[in-house]
């Protein structure tokens, strides 16, 4: 069989996949209104590509997907690749799609016109761990052309070299360095637009109870910044068995505490031109969901705003993925399109949801 009809067989069993989320059910303020955009199974990861074209990773599965608007807002959907191992990190950089796997990070070169015969992707030789707990990769490219890498610790709580970092190198995988450590799991990062600046979401440890520690948004402007895991939690909590001898204030401290065992995720400063005005420059963070709560919490995407560089608010902006202690839907990442509005994608339901504003008459 064909890898052309392969391809056309995949995006009809894509086109087959419904999603059981009540968009009633979610709650936005004034103006504001959100829609299934596409629907793609475990969606995870979305990066943005040439021509309005959306790549989508999944971790769960093995299959990387390409959403193309086409024409008359008739969104169509691409199998890029399966057979792959935890394909949650994926970044588009100068018409080329980069996939971080659980152990290795591959390349498909020229893939904007190729959505419907993808190359076979090239292998970069980076060193990465191949341990499965916390071994989802998130990837991105900042405003220095530089590809950053997520690498969370291999366990709940633990002190392991080569572990709990945030790794930054060129785009063929050269002049690999530690921009960031004492990171328990980011699966979320970005760069402020004005100062070019690393933000990045960590998830804390469990087992302290259902409200401790919180999850952390963290500011890495400079390299080498030690964030205190797995010695401080939250900026202020040492642990009982590695944070012996240790203090609390030899660490960098969260920028802002988020909720406790939210699973904050996917992170985006606000850029675009349809929401109002002051939404510009807010934080929006895709918080997963807990699953070691009593009662559970998340599932719904927080915004916060800042003053003078620092966060001064934690609100919610979207919610209704949590119906009681029913888990609807779990938000993952976030991205800004090219005509402002919000892409939000979902694993639990297999979709990515698009939120967009238009001025209450």
């Amino acid at each position: 069989m064909s890898r052309a009809l392969l391809v056309l067989l995949s995006f009809l069993l894509v086109a087959t996949v419904r999603a059981d989320v009540d968009l009633a059910n979610i709650s936005l303020p004034p103006g504001f209104s959100i829609e299934i955009h596409a629907e793609v199974p475990n969606a995870r990861s979305l990066a943005l590509g040439n021509n309005g074209v959306v790549f989508v990773s999944n971790r769960r599965a093995d299959s990387i997907y390409a959403i193309d608007p086409g024409s008359g807002g008739n969104n169509r959907v691409f199998e890029i690749d399966d057979d792959l191992r935890m394909p949650n990190g994926i970044a588009y950089y100068q018409g080329d799609l980069y996939v971080a796997e659980n152990s290795r990070v591959i390349v498909y070169r020229g893939i904007d016109n190729k959505l419907n015969n993808p190359p076979e992707p090239e292998v970069l030789n980076i060193d990465l761990p191949s341990r499965s707990h916390h071994g989802w990769r998130y990837l991105g490219f900042g405003p220095d052309d530089h590809l950053y890498i997520s690498i969370g610790v291999p366990c709940n709580v633990c002190d392991r070299p080569g572990f709990g970092r945030i790794d930054r190198m060129r785009p063929d995988g050269s002049e690999r360095e530690i921009w960031a450590k004492g990171i328990r799991n980011s699966v979320g990062f970005t760069w402020h637009t004005d100062t070019g600046e690393l933000w990045f979401t960590d998830n804390g440890r469990d087992m302290l109870g259902d409200d401790l520690p919180p999850d952390e948004l963290n500011h890495a402007p400079t390299k080498g910044l030690h964030f205190g895991f797995p010695y401080c939690h939250g900026g202020e909590i040492l642990d009982a068995r590695f944070g012996v001898g240790k203090n609390c204030d030899d660490y960098v401290g969260p920028a802002k505490k988020l909720g406790a065992h939210v699973a904050s995720l996917g992170i985006k400063f606000y850029t675009g031109a349809m929401f109002p005005e002051e939404y510009q420059g807010r934080i929006l963070i895709a918080e997963h969901g807990s699953w070691n709560r009593s009662k559970k919490a998340g599932y719904r995407i927080s915004m916060l705003r800042l003053k003078d560089g620092q966060p001064v608010s934690y609100e919610v902006f979207a919610e209704g993925w949590l119906q009681g202690q029913r888990a609807a839907g779990r938000p993952v990442d976030l991205l800004v399109i090219s005509d402002g509005s919000l892409l939000v994608s979902d694993d639990a339901s297999g979709v990515v949801y698009r939120i967009s504003y238009e001025e209450p008459q």
